[in-house]
């Protein structure tokens, strides 16, 4: 059987299928972990250790001995992403209630569920589109979107913008796996080797375990809502990505659209932050939802967005040198 290939044609399909089967467990069984008990219980109910590991494999994938090109372009796409989305935060903050809109159309809208779908670009999404429409330093930018993974980025935007308050502990502990991983990785390229290649294998085990916090009839609810949420995110996200893009990383605004995407990781924040911050669990699953949606919606998207940009500009460029 073609298990994995089905799953590649899915966007984001390494995250979103094992979340879907994690849903249907919770959903259909909510207590199935309980009664199995044992290393099934630990993987039902374990996002936090696995993220852990999969945090430290991700700071020991990164190599610091990148290009000028490749630093200058990536560094353009995670400042402005962040800027935006902490731009987006403190908006937010004076138009929705804390607790998010609890009834009508926008029932589950909330600052977290509209700032996690924002602050991180779904990396390897930008490089399969760069690679294919872009230069190799193009392609090569998403090595620094990896410092977006994870709960960091989005508690400081959160934080900042009088959203939530977290102590300081918890800002070093959610970011010391990344940071002794970036360690390793730097200082045994054959550690980065080893640790760098099961970033991809956990993501499964992780969006699994996630999906078992997820009731599917809150998927149900906020579908519409949340496919509204991934048009924002490309629209709002991905017009300063563009200028930025064009006017400091020296590009035509196709890598900037190629970064206007949720990244899949970006669906472990609400539930993450709950757990540093209670306020937030009345909101989190609600949010989880809206992301999940906004993942795919983006997924799918952005590619055809950025090839009919990439191409717009080539054939526009053929034209002026036709013209010549």
């Amino acid at each position: 059987m073609k298990i994995k290939q089905a799953i590649d044609k899915i966007p984001g399909g390494l995250m979103l299928v094992p979340l879907f089967l994690g849903a249907l467990c919770h959903t259909f069984s909510p207590g199935a972990g309980k009664y199995f008990g044992s290393f099934t219980n630990g993987l039902i109910t374990g996002t936090v250790p696995i993220l852990a590991v999969w945090f430290f494999c991700m700071g020991a994938s990164i190599d610091i001995k990148a290009t000028g090109v490749v630093l200058r372009k990536s560094g353009t796409i995670v400042v402005t992403k962040i800027i935006v989305a902490w731009i987006v935060a403190f908006v937010c903050v004076r138009l929705l209630p804390f607790e998010g809109i609890q009834t009508g159309f926008f029932a589950g809208l909330s600052t977290i569920a509209i700032v996690t779908s924002m602050d991180m670009t779904n990396g390897g999404l930008y490089a399969s589109i760069m690679q294919q429409y872009g230069t190799k330093e193009e392609a090569g930018a998403f090595v620094l979107t990896s410092i977006e993974s994870g709960p960091l980025v989005t508690m400081m935007i959160l934080g900042s913008s009088g959203v939530a308050s977290f102590e300081p502990q918890l800002f070093v502990g959610a970011v010391m796996p990344f940071v002794i991983g970036f360690a390793l990785g730097n200082l045994d390229h054959e550690l980065r080797d080893l640790f760098g290649r099961a970033t991809q294998t956990m993501i499964p085990f992780f969006a699994f375990a996630l999906g078992n916090t997820i009731d599917l009839g809150v998927i149900l609810k906020t579908g519409l809502l949340g496919i509204l949420l991934g048009v924002g995110v490309i629209i709002i996200t991905g017009i300063p990505l563009m200028l930025a893009d064009k006017f400091i990383g020296g590009g035509h605004g196709g890598a900037g659209l190629a970064a206007s995407s949720t990244a899949g990781a970006a669906v472990t924040n609400p539930m993450i932050i709950a757990g540093m911050s209670p306020a937030f669990a009345a909101v989190a699953p609600a949010a989880t939802a809206l992301v999940a949606t906004s993942v795919i919606v983006t997924s799918i998207l952005v590619p055809i967005l950025t090839a009919w940009w990439c191409n717009y500009i080539k054939s526009k460029n053929s034209a002026t040198v036709s013209g010549l």
